[in-house]
């Protein structure tokens, strides 16, 4: 009798606790999708840029010598002040050099009479030799006479400007135009032809070089999907030690055509414009310079992708009411947004915020969102 009871008060129990579920459960069905935030992905054409190190270099560089010897009388240049071609920076003592002029004139004038002479007397012995009163053998020393004296003149006209080469060399001159640095050397110093220290160095700073280094495989990655430009575009940004970006764009000039095999990098010149003379050289600077045109890429949110334990990415989004999962194919980083080129479709719906209380396969309700393009490229790997 006992046992029967006790049978009984737990079957009633049981009913009891399944009376009280059933409200439950009929909630738990009738709970709302979660509500998720989405924004609708955009195709658009991407350009890749490289933030690549460098040094800012004169375009030209010409250091001043001197091509004679002598005492540096004058120096006839502003330190640091812009020189034109051609200008005169130096003199150069020039009392020897003024000499030597003097004496390789006299020795034209002398070799000039000579072949004067020699040209008559040839003249004569030809007149004699036509007319049967004189030899050939007299012609012929006259004519060979007169050559020789024709010879010794171009060699005296010769020297003549050797010598007055020299004396202009004393006036040292400006081989390009550009500013001027300091000046090495003083009035009154001893300089020569084959000295080891230059009087001053020239340097051209508008337009400017930036010599940048990059990787030879990153730049082999980017060969096959690069855009083809207008010759000459402006594209590459300077970016100054203080972090601003410099107010002239600039133009890839050249590549190093060899690989550093020490560490495997390519040097790229690149050219911009300097009228202010911001640029100096020696400079650290770093330049963005574009790499590639990813065509029709989706910039997605970096919170909107997630990764594997493999790493590979995904990205859920709305399908039908539910969330479905993208496999994506993620290009590089472009501020807070990954550059997707693929496992999206234009108009997909993808799942910004809102993860907590989905999966994949779960219904949603949705807000759109409002995704602007991106302003600032991307920085290549």
């Amino acid at each position: 009798m006992r046992n029967r009871l006790t049978g009984s008060a737990a079957t009633g129990v049981f009913a009891l606790v399944l009376s009280g579920l059933a409200p439950l459960a009929s909630m738990a069905q009738e709970q709302p999708p979660a509500t998720v935030t989405v924004m609708k992905a955009e195709p658009q054409d991407f350009t890749v840029t490289a933030r690549l190190p460098g040094r800012v270099k004169a375009s030209t560089v010409a250091e001043v010598r001197p091509q004679v010897s002598g005492i540096i009388r004058e120096r006839l240049f502003d330190e640091g002040a812009r020189v034109e071609a051609g200008q005169q920076l130096y003199k150069i003592e020039d009392d020897t050099y003024v000499a030597a002029v003097a004496a390789a004139k006299a020795t034209v004038a002398q070799a000039q009479a000579n072949y004067d002479l020699a040209v008559r007397e040839a003249r004569r012995a030809d007149e004699l030799f036509q007319a049967k009163t004189g030899s050939e053998q007299r012609r012929d020393s006259a004519n060979a006479t007169r050559d020789a004296a024709d010879a010794a003149l171009q060699l005296a006209k010769a020297q003549l400007m050797s010598a007055e080469i020299e004396l202009e060399r004393t006036n040292v001159r400006a081989p390009v135009s550009g500013v001027i640095g300091l000046s090495q050397t003083t009035t009154g110093a001893l300089v020569g032809a084959q000295q080891a220290t230059a009087l001053a160095t020239i340097r051209t700073l508008d337009p400017i070089y930036v010599d940048v280094t990059q990787s030879a495989n990153d730049l082999m990655r980017w060969q096959g999907s690069r855009k083809s430009e207008e010759p000459g575009a402006d594209a590459a940004t300077l970016i100054l030690p203080t972090g601003g970006a410099f107010q002239h764009k600039g133009k890839l000039r050249a590549a190093e055509p060899q690989v550093e095999p020490m560490t495997g990098m390519i040097t790229l010149r690149v050219t911009f414009d300097n009228p202010e003379h911001t640029l100096l050289p020696g400079l650290y600077v770093e330049v963005e310079l574009p790499q590639a045109v990813a065509e029709g890429a989706y910039l997605v949110p970096q919170n909107a992708v997630m990764r594997d334990t493999t790493g590979a990415a995904h990205a859920w989004v709305v399908e039908d009411g539910k969330v479905a999962v993208r496999n994506l194919a993620v290009l590089t980083a472009s501020e807070n947004r990954w550059v997707i080129t693929g496992g999206l479709k234009e108009g997909d719906e993808i799942i910004t915020s809102g993860f907590q209380k989905i999966g994949p396969g779960a219904p949603v309700e949705i807000v759109r969102e409002k995704i602007e393009a991106a302003v600032q490229p991307a920085e290549g790997n």
